[in-house]
Parts: structure tokens; C-alpha cells; sequence
């Protein structure tokens, strides 16, 4: 069924916005009647019929609603170093909505290529993942970050940091536990430094490895997110 997302959605009537009704009414050409799935990205899944096929202001009536759709047992925030080819950034993003995150932080560090990152553009990729996943749940883009304030961040849960420096570290599907909140800072292309690393572990957070191959900074990314949800399986 096709979604659409509505964050703004209240009461058993709704318009789709301009975009969206094109989207619904020239594109998939659909007409009065059929069901479609709505996303309210807090949890809400409805099914709603179309009442009024315009290609600018489509309107429709939910018939059912579902809470806390696919809700999860824990949240996981993911901050990364945005890649130097913001199409390999914009990919992880995308990847990690499908397989489940709560907040996405580009994060700046020593190392950075890329120190900006539209935040618009950033939203867009992960609302087409939130509907192509069938999320109902929208995670938090945050804007950049600087390393220094996200690690003295209160966080309640288990704080990891990944990298590919020298010394002994705990593998990631043996650092956390089932139902834990997750924090995992990732690297840019070029690692955290070493005082990074030390600044991390002085505020709580563990080295973790994400394996033995050296993983580009969108692959390891991915690989922390579904790591996390592999142990919440």
C-alpha cells in the first residue's frame, strides 16, 4: 500500500500537502476510494481512503489507526563524520532509517573532509526512507555537532565510540544489551584522533570494533545499526 508522511495529522480528516497530492493523484494516479497508509513519525500508522482526488489538496478519511507501529525496546542514536561525498553520507541515512534509529547527528571532529551538511536535504532522505521502510516512528535529524559538546551530553543508556586506532576494544554485539539505549559515535574518513578517543572514554563512552575489516565511515555506520538491532532480535 502506498504511505505518505503526515507529520501534522490530527482527527479523522486530513489534506496531503501539494507535493504529496501530486505525488498521490498524477503519479500513482489513484482515485476515490482507495486506501492508502499515512505515518505521523511518532508512532501513529493510519489507513486512510481517498475522499477527494485533487491533484493539489487531496483529501482523505482515516478509517483505522494503529499506535506505537513497530515501536522498539530500545533507542539508538547515531552520530558520524559526514562523508567528503555527501552521496555516501546521504546513503547511510538512508540505510539506517530502514533498519531502525532514533536520532541521526552529523558530527564534526578533527579529522572532518566535510564540516556542513544541509539539514533539509538530510530530512527529505530520511522521510523517503521512513516511507519506503513503513516506519511509523521519524528519527531526529540534528544538525552538526562538534565532538567536543556531544560527548559531554548527558545520555541515558551505553555510550560507544568506534574506531580503527591501535589497542584492545570490545566488540559491539558484546557491549551493550538487549533493550539498552545506544549512543555510537562513528568517525569521518580520516578516524577520531587520539585525544578524541581519550576525550570519549573520560565522559563514559567504551571502544568498541565493528570487526576486522577497515570499514568505510558509511559502512560502519550501517554496520553499528544493525549490530544494535541484531542484539535486540
Amino acid at each position: 500500500m502506498n504511505i505518505f508522511y503526515t507529520p501534522d495529522i490530527a482527527g479523522n480528516e486530513y489534506t496531503l500537502n501539494e507535493e504529496e497530492s501530486k505525488h498521490c493523484v498524477k503519479v500513482l494516479r489513484m482515485q476515490i476510494g482507495e486506501l492508502i497508509w499515512l505515518v505521523d513519525g511518532v508512532g501513529g500508522l493510519y489507513t486512510a481512503k481517498i475522499a477527494d482526488a485533487n491533484p493539489k489538496r487531496c483529501k482523505v478519511e482515516v478509517v483505522e489507526k494503529r499506535e506505537s507501529y513497530g515501536k522498539r525496546p530500545y533507542k539508538l542514536h547515531i552520530a558520524l563524520g559526514p562523508t567528503k561525498l555527501i552521496d555516501r553520507y546521504e546513503w547511510f541515512l538512508e540505510k539506517a532509517t530502514e533498519i531502525g534509529v532514533d536520532i541521526l547527528t552529523p558530527l564534526e571532529s578533527f579529522h572532518s573532509e566535510r564540516r556542513t551538511v544541509k539539514q533539509e536535504r538530510s530530512v527529505k532522505v530520511v522521510t523517503a526512507a521512513v516511507k519506503q521502510s513503513v516506519k511509523a516512528y521519524h528519527p531526529v535529524v540534528n544538525d552538526v555537532t562538534h565532538f567536543k559538546e556531544l560527548v559531554k551530553q548527558p545520555f541515558d543508556g551505553k555510550k560507544l565510540i568506534a574506531h580503527c586506532n591501535p589497542g584492545a576494544k570490545v566488540l559491539v554485539k558484546d557491549a551493550v544489551n538487549r533493550g539498552e539505549n545506544v549512543l555510537i559515535l562513528v568517525g569521518p574518513e580520516g578516524d577520531f584522533s587520539l585525544e578524541e578517543v581519550e576525550m570519549a572514554k573520560e565522559h563514559g563512552f567504551i571502544e568498541i570494533s565493528l570487526g576486522e575489516s577497515r570499514l568505510r565511515t558509511e559502512t560502519a555506520g550501517v554496520v553499528a545499526c544493525a549490530a544494535i538491532s541484531f542484539v535486540n532480535l
